[in-house]
């Protein structure tokens, strides 16, 4: 083919095209159901009973939008798209959220240990040093005093020993009020004054824009390893504690069935509502789970098991769904399986 001028033109005008419809990322975020990974690679009780079934961790996929994924996202069922801002808020980088993801995700992880050892008898030993900052949001009054992994140890002259403490410290208090912050960095204990402020977006709530985990120091026998990789999030700390549970006793749980299920779980054994359920629904269907815990949240309306149910009818699913508050009522549920 001749090269002339108008070709010349006309294939910059394609590359272009082609690279605005797959390529140009938008400021938009979809969600698609992900996959419903066996826990057995990812966690390992040494020296822990096998199992004849699996648990599964169930995720949600997520990625910025292109043009072209954008119009397949408006077409195909059990995708979402969201508004940039509502995934990554103004000040958090990508990055950062994903930093913060893989925290959440560590300490769901200890939550569900402590779960777990504690429900089997497991010897297990827990020591609290204060609150780690993960993140500090930038424009916020914490900004330029503390950084991350900083360890705040007290507030006020108050002992702060989980992030819970703090928490409800501040949310005693108003925007403008002055706290002082005892913490820890590079071995030096050091206190500053920081101001509160109100934050419109959370329902005016008043803080100092920090992200928190608790430092725990948690010891347990057997040992535990975590192989998660690059899964983050809070929400497999229901399947976490069925997992190590199951590793911890004799008893096969599973009965050679395929679980799957979803949930924060705190260290009281409550089962928390998470994000997505109705791809985790899609995503545990394709992998042939037999049965889903969802949490109950106390039968309250539009709780996350009734769009469970509304989505395992809506696509068709022999998938058992099962309601849950606690880890107790999933440990129940499977001890009296058949």
């Amino acid at each position: 083919m001749k090269l002339t001028k108008r070709n010349i033109i006309f294939f910059i005008i394609m590359v272009s095209i082609i690279y605005f419809l797959g390529i140009y990322q938008l400021p938009y975020y979809i969600q698609k159901p992900g996959g419903a990974n066996p826990l057995n690679p990812i966690v390992e009780v040494a020296e822990g009973y096998e199992s004849k079934g699996d648990m599964h961790l169930v995720t949600v996929s997520g990625l910025q939008a292109t043009p072209l994924q954008y119009v397949f996202a408006k077409f195909l069922s059990y995708q979402e798209i969201i508004p940039l801002e509502q995934v990554f808020p103004e000040g958090i980088s990508q990055d950062d959220y994903m930093h913060v993801q893989l925290q959440v995700m560590e300490s769901s992880q200890e939550a569900a240990t402590v779960v777990a050892y504690e429900a089997a008898g497991g010897d297990i030993t827990i020591e609290y040093n204060g609150v780690y900052v993960v993140l500090v949001v930038e424009g916020m009054p914490a900004e330029g005093i503390l950084q991350t992994g900083d360890r705040i140890i007290g507030i006020d002259g108050i002992e702060i020993k989980e992030a819970g403490d703090l928490i409800d410290y501040v949310d005693a208090l108003q925007a403008s009020d002055i706290i002082t912050i005892e913490f820890v960095r590079d071995d030096e204990t050091i206190h500053e004054a920081i101001t509160l402020e109100e934050f419109s977006d959370i329902d005016n709530k008043v803080g100092i824009g920090i992200s928190l985990v608790t430092d725990r120091n948690v010891t347990v026998q057997p040992e535990i390893k975590f192989s998660s990789g690059n899964i983050g999030g809070p929400s497999a700390g229901l399947m976490f504690s069925l997992e190590i549970y199951d590793q911890l006793t004799e008893e096969d749980l599973t009965k050679g069935k395929e679980i799957a299920g979803t949930g924060e779980v705190d260290y009281d054994g409550n089962v928390l509502r998470i994000g997505g359920i109705d791809k985790k629904i899609v995503a545990a269907d394709r992998e042939g789970i037999d049965i889903f815990f969802a949490p109950n949240e106390n039968d309250a309306h539009n709780s996350n098991y009734q769009l469970a149910v509304k989505t395992a009818e809506e696509i068709g699913t022999d998938m058992e769904i099962v309601p849950v508050d606690t880890f107790e009522d999933a440990l129940n549920y499977l001890q009296q399986l058949q």
